[in-house]
């Protein structure tokens, strides 16, 4: 009998669409919280690519599009 070590378990992010969404497949935009970092993809396309943003690049762009 082997014992193989449990693996060590990341837990899925918990993604949040953007209000501006629609219901209707245009472009959505889904951010999430994870350690440090602030992930970013296109809802349409969730197994896809991911942006990976620190924490203060990510408040500078919400600054950024928010006109401040």
């Amino acid at each position: 009998m082997t014992h193989q070590p449990d693996e060590p378990t990341v837990p899925e992010p918990v993604w949040c669409k953007s209000s501006y969404s629609s219901g209707e497949g245009g472009e959505c935009v889904e951010v999430a919280a994870a350690h440090e970092t602030v992930l970013v993809r296109d809802s349409k396309w969730g197994a896809g690519d991911r942006l990976v943003l620190g924490v203060s690049a990510w408040a500078g762009f919400v600054r950024m599009v928010a006109g401040r």
